[in-house]
């Protein structure tokens, strides 16, 4: 009986119902395996298997390979297919070639002449099908195959229109992966014009391609800007004809519209040409007055395609923030959604109007809404857009409504969803800091937010506080007193007993007077708090108690027995035994002179920007408006006494070891680094690395000292730091790359491309992460990059790292510290095995040799602690001389371990080194002896 013809394929039909019906894996799994002996003996052994017969055994595999079985043969057959002149048949091959063949395969060659073929073809449906599998498989080898074709496919006047837009989506597709298939020169101009053509379909893909080619070279494609204008003018303006044949409920090409629109928003200004800029306002104008126009349908996809070209509109005339007039009727618009039945409209009109609200021209048009917002806030069902409510709140508030907006803020948050709640504790804070006129209220505020969501004030919150309370002397009593009130609450949160032990330790004196609060009543309303604290809330209070000692010398002796029950041996804190002891001693030796000198009131803090911010910031990275609120230096110290002059009560609040990983203002530098943090515009920049960075003031890039360590500072200048973490285990590693914005603007277009070529990956492949394309002001962000090392390399990978600063385009390149020693694994070994080792790796290939001046005085500490970094094992008692240093390590590869021995004499009279390297491998050799020369 003949097969069944057509596009049925029976036989495949009653396969997959044969699975469907299998009642379990196994079954499954035995129907499976009879299939593929079948199709496999098929393929062996009948030579005049037909078209329509491959195509049918070929979707089998396709399809017992989306169940998750393997696939070893068919994909010869698959590629035999592509040479077919049916669309079926072709179709399939393309299907199965993308989806199962591997760019690495032997086939490769194979298909990609197959393609070219299809590409010189005269039938645009083979050539959809080349550039959809092309645009499907987006390797570096297909870029590189076709980077001269597809081009020109895309410009050429002969090519037909559908077949123009599937080469605009594929460029697209392979200039994602390989940013330099796109030529220049007349090139640039060519593509711009696409945006002029006829065809609804090219223009649109052009545009999505112009787009992403905009964001990496601005410069190069600006001339894009008057089509746009003059394209999205036509469309919209009634008295034009431009693509009014196609519209989508209506609208007229809604979907080009809005990416016009997103493409214009990629240059500020969006043009400096006054006609130009007079047609994009009236088309912008046109955009909003017919969104007050009453709806042709009252389907929602009319209301949604008209809506997606209003809000794009509106993000333009935020982005451009030049035209009064448009940025107001703007918020006068998205007013009006903040009643829509709509969730998801009340939700982009709230989120665009947190942008509005920071622009001059319209922040009191927004506050007109701020009722509204209010009870968006309270009464919203869904939390996004509660939360979003509460981000506009923010946004909007200034000094005359701040008072008003902290209150209702307040109120809510008894009652917030607990995943917000943390970040409104947040804005709070920093609302009250900014616009306090009467600091006795900001400490109301603070008591408030500790009271209502404990759990969610942060140090820096609480930190804050105390800080502000220490600087202003008209605030200080009336602080003490309250918070002496807050704590006789029966139940109160920990941060509360942190607040109150700190600020009564230094002024307890001043509520001292009043018999409420009398000294001792003082002392045991802390002491009654004490057994419910943390370790670290205890410590704090015997810190208070010993400040107590000399503020209230009268109850002395009731601190001491505190202070003995703590000292003795039965204390399971080490910690708070030692302190209670060290306290108890000062209470009992010092005199009353040096006791009043040692634990006298805390000095004013430097000001400086608020931690806070910065929090904030890093948790809602581009949400977060610019706030101006000076933060002083956090209050406490490591240790008992600073400078051997004052106690401080928590030894979290400072630390000088890592003065220089200060973004959080929460330690206190050297003294001689006091005025360069406080005077810096860039000193609440975070580095997370702690003291492993250096002075970080001064231009760095000098990749050369990562080959002793694997954290810091890769590079940094006056706009961009870079730090680097990362970590190694035989032949894998992971880097950790964090980008800080030291500006006082956003770094837009921020865009680290990886340089490392086909063939290098195939010795060290690497992969990265994408970032966020903005990088806000003062904020940092971080790339993740995993390393495989698969053949020993001489050269590390590259990137090269782009952005727009202020308008100007910035790009430079950086060396990774992904050197071939880091994936070095340590080896220990005795004097015997060493130099028997050494013996054996004596031929010419194994060995490498170099004798250089040492680049300082000769420093052979310095050398042994920098061939302790370098990865390999140093070997103590080894060589006879003791000057000489000996090392021994493997490097890790995925196809090999690679033996490593290393020798370095000093010779101190010339001051000279002699480093040698023998190895197992002639290009380890060479590679590890260069990397070393020249470096002690």
């Amino acid at each position: 009986m003949a097969p069944v013809r057509g596009d049925g394929m029976r036989g495949l039909a009653v396969f997959i119902s044969d699975i469907r019906n299998c009642k379990s894996k196994e079954a499954e799994v035995k129907r499976i395996n009879k299939e593929l002996a079948n199709i496999r003996s098929k393929f062996k052994g009948d030579k005049t298997l037909d078209g329509y017969q491959k195509k049918k055994y070929v979707c089998k595999l396709l399809f017992i390979f989306l169940l998750g079985h393997d696939i070893d043969f068919g994909h010869m057959e698959a590629v035999n297919l592509l040479s077919s002149n049916k669309y079926s048949e072709k179709q399939i091959g393309y299907l199965f070639i993308s989806v199962l063949v591997n760019t690495n395969s032997d086939l490769i060659r194979l298909i990609i002449q197959s393609i070219k073929n299809d590409l010189q073809s005269r039938n645009p449906v083979h050539v959809n099908l080349a550039l959809q599998c092309i645009a499907n498989i987006g390797s570096r080898d297909m870029a590189e195959s076709f980077s001269h074709e597809i081009p020109k496919l895309l410009v050429s006047g002969d090519t037909m229109d559908v077949v123009k837009q599937s080469a605009a989506l594929c460029l697209l597709r392979l200039f994602r992966s390989s940013p330099d298939i796109i030529p220049g020169g007349e090139w640039t101009s060519r593509i711009i014009h696409l945006l002029n053509d006829q065809h609804m379909g090219v223009v649109t893909a052009a545009t999505s391609l112009i787009d992403a080619l905009v964001k990496r070279n601005p410069d190069e494609y600006k001339g894009c800007v008057n089509l746009a204008v003059s394209r999205l003018s036509r469309i919209v303006t009634a008295s034009y004809t431009d693509l009014q044949d196609y519209t989508y409920y209506f609208v007229p090409a809604p979907w080009l519209s809005v990416k016009l629109l997103r493409l214009l928003q990629n240059y500020n200004p969006v043009t400096e040409e006054a006609g130009v800029r007079a047609r994009l306002n009236e088309t912008l104008e046109t955009i909003l007055n017919k969104a007050q126009e009453p709806p042709k349908s009252k389907k929602v996809q009319h209301s949604n395609a008209k809506n997606a070209v209003l809000f794009e509109a509106i993000n333009l005339i935020i982005h451009s923030d030049s035209e009064p007039n448009l940025l107001v009727r703007a918020c006068n618009q998205l007013g009006q959604f903040l009643s829509n039945r709509e969730t998801n409209l009340r939700y982009l009109a709230l989120e665009s109007m947190c942008h509005l609200a920071t622009s001059e021209f319209s922040h009191e048009e927004v506050k007109k809404h701020q009722e509204v917002v209010i009870l968006s806030m309270k009464m919203e069902k869904d939390v996004s857009v509660r939360q979003m409510a509460v981000d506009l709140l923010y946004a909007m508030c200034d000094r005359g409504n701040a008072e008003e907006i902290v209150q209702e803020m307040l109120n809510y948050l008894e009652t917030a969803d607990y995943s917000i709640r943390e970040e409104m504790v947040l804005k709070v804070a920093i609302l009250a800091e900014k616009y306090a006129t009467d600091y006795t209220w900001y400490v109301d505020v603070i008591l408030n937010l500790i009271r209502i969501a404990g759990d969610y004030v942060s140090e820096e919150v609480w930190y804050r506080v105390i800080q502000i309370v220490i600087n202003r002397e008209e605030v200080q009593g009336y602080a003490a007193k309250t918070v002496f009130e807050a704590l006789q609450a029966p139940a109160c949160h920990e941060n509360m007993v942190k607040v109150g032990g700190y600020i009564l330790g230094e002024f307890g004196n001043l509520i001292a007077g009043d018999s409420r609060s009398a000294p001792l009543v003082q002392f045991k309303l802390l002491h009654s708090k004490y057994h419910l604290c943390s370790p670290m809330t205890r410590a704090l209070l015997l810190s208070t108690y010993i400040k107590f000692i000399n503020l209230f010398p009268e109850i002395r002796t009731n601190i001491q027995e505190v202070f003995r029950q703590h000292s003795n041996l039965r204390s399971a804190d080490a910690e708070l035994q030692q302190r209670a002891s060290e306290y108890l001693q000062l209470s009992i030796v010092a005199s009353t002179d040096v006791l009043a000198t040692v634990l006298e009131e805390m000095p004013s803090f430097p000001e400086r920007e608020s931690s806070i911010l910065a929090v904030l910031k890093k948790k809602k990275p581009g949400r977060v408006p610019e706030n101006e609120i000076r933060e002083s230096k956090s209050p406490a110290p490591t240790s008992i006494t600073q400078n051997n002059t004052h106690v401080n009560h928590n030894n979290k609040l400072n630390s000088n070891a890592n003065a220089n990983a200060d973004l959080l203002g929460l330690s206190t530098p050297p003294a001689n680094n006091i005025n360069n943090l406080s005077n810096s515009n860039n000193s609440a920049l975070l580095d997370v690395l702690g003291d492993i960075y250096g002075n970080n003031n001064a231009a760095v890039y000098n990749t050369k000292k990562f080959l002793f360590k694997n954290n810091g500072v890769l590079f940094e200048n006056e706009m961009l730091q870079i730090g680097v973490k990362s970590e190694f285990r035989q032949n894998l590693g992971r880097l950790g790359l964090f980008y800080g914005n030291k500006t006082q603007v956003p770094l837009t277009n921020f865009n680290p491309v990886l340089q490392w070529s086909a063939e290098e990956a195939l010795k060290l492949n690497v992969q990265m992460k994408a970032v966020e394309p903005t990088l806000e002001a003062g904020a940092q962000i971080q790339q993740l990059l995993t390393a495989e090392c698969i053949e020993d390399y001489a050269d590390a990978p590259t990137i090269e790292i782009s952005f727009r600063y202020n308008g100007t385009q910035q790009k430079f390149s950086i060396k990774l510290p992904l050197s071939v020693n880091k994936f070095f694994e340590p080896t220990e070994m005795n004097a015997e095995s060493f130099f028997a080792r050494w013996k054996n790796l004596s031929g010419e290939q194994q060995r490498a040799q170099k004798v250089f001046k040492a680049s300082q005085p000769l420093d052979l500490p310095g050398a042994r602690n920098k061939l302790m970094g370098f990865g390999m094992q140093l070997l103590d008692q080894v060589d006879p001389n003791p000057d000489n240093m000996v090392c021994a390590g493997i490097i890790h590869t995925q196809s090999q371990q690679v033996g490593c021995l290393l020798r370095l004499e000093p010779n101190k009279q010339a001051q000279m080194f002699r480093l040698t390297i023998r190895a197992s491998k002639e290009t380890v050799t060479r590679v590890i002896c260069d990397l070393l020369a020249d470096q002690f």
